[in-house]
C-alpha cells in the first residue's frame, strides 16, 4: 500500500509539472505590450472627439489612467451599446470602460469591477412638446440606444412610445433631437443633463428613474484580474482622482455621485 501511494503521488507530481502555467490577463497584456480598451465616444462628457479628432471625456481619462497603472500604452476602440459586450466575449477587447451599467443580466456574460461612476436614467424632451411625465410619451417618437438599459426601461414603462433606435446615442440620437426628428430621448443622466445645458430647446424631466452602478467590464474567466480592477477603482476613488475627473467634465460645482471604495 505504501508503495502504491508513493507511486500515485509521483504520478500526480509529474502530471502537475506537465501542465502549463495559466497566464492571466495582466500577463497577456504586458506580453503584448498594450491594452485594448473599448470606450464609447457617443456623447459629451462621457466620451467624444475633440476638434483634433482625439478621444476625450470622463471615460477616456479613466481608460488612460488604467493603462498607466498597467504600465502599457492604450489602444482605444469606439464601441456602441451592442458591441461592448460582444467584443469582450470574442476577445477583441481586453477591457470595456464605456459607461456600462452593471446589471444582473449582463453579469451572466461578463464580469464587472466595483462602480467607478453612477448614473440614472432620465428623459430629455423638446421644451415645447408639453411632456411632463412618462404617460405623455405614448404615441411620441423617443430615441434610445440599441441594447441599452434605456431601451429596456422605455419598453417596460412607456410601451406606447414609438421607439427610434440608434447604435450610438451621440452623435446619432443627439442629432435626432437637435433636428427635432424625435420628441424625446431616454439616456443616462450623465449624458442628457449635460446635453440640456448645451441646448436651450431641450429640457430634462426631473425624475431620476434609476441609480445604476457603472462598472469596468471584462470577459469571464479571470477573477484575479477582476480583483485587480476592484483595487484600481478603489485607488481611483480614494486618491481624489474620481472627484477631480468628475468636476473636470461636469463643472467645479458638480456633486459627484457617492462611491464606496472596496479597500
Amino acid at each position: 500500500m505504501k508503495r502504491l501511494l508513493t507511486a500515485i503521488a509521483a504520478l500526480a507530481l509529474v502530471a502537475g509539472a506537465a501542465l502549463p502555467a495559466s497566464a492571466g490577463m495582466i500577463d497577456d497584456i504586458r506580453s503584448r505590450g498594450s491594452v485594448r480598451i473599448g470606450v464609447s465616444l457617443g456623447g459629451e462628457p462621457i466620451g467624444f472627439r475633440d476638434p483634433q479628432n482625439n478621444p476625450v471625456g470622463y471615460d477616456v481619462d479613466v481608460a488612460n489612467r488604467l493603462a498607466e497603472k498597467l504600465g502599457v500604452p492604450v489602444e482605444l476602440t469606439d464601441v456602441s451599446g451592442d458591441a461592448r459586450i460582444s467584443m469582450l466575449v470574442s476577445g477583441q477587447l481586453d477591457i470595456v470602460v464605456a459607461n456600462t451599467s452593471a446589471t444582473l443580466e449582463r453579469a451572466k456574460t461578463v464580469d464587472f469591477s466595483i462602480p467607478y461612476n453612477r448614473a440614472g436614467l432620465r428623459v430629455v424632451v423638446q421644451r415645447d412638446a408639453g411632456i411632463t411625465s412618462l404617460a405623455d410619451l405614448a404615441g411620441k417618437s423617443v430615441v434610445v440606444g440599441r441594447g441599452t438599459t434605456g431601451e429596456a426601461f422605455l419598453k417596460r414603462e412607456a410601451p406606447g412610445a414609438e421607439i427610434v433606435y440608434v447604435d450610438n446615442f451621440a452623435p446619432d440620437g443627439v442629432l435626432q433631437l437637435q433636428q427635432r426628428r424625435v420628441v424625446a430621448a431616454v439616456e443616462d443622466s450623465s449624458l442628457v443633463d449635460y446635453l440640456a445645458t448645451q441646448n436651450d430647446q431641450l429640457v430634462t424631466l426631473p425624475e431620476l428613474y434609476s441609480n445604476d452602478p457603472i462598472g469596468i467590464a471584462v470577459a469571464k474567466g479571470d477573477p484575479a484580474f477582476v480583483r485587480w480592477l476592484d483595487m484600481f477603482v478603489s485607488d481611483y476613488i480614494q486618491s481624489g482622482a474620481y472627484e477631480a475627473n468628475y468636476k473636470k467634465w461636469w463643472g467645479e460645482n458638480a456633486n459627484p455621485p457617492k462611491l464606496n471604495p472596496l479597500w
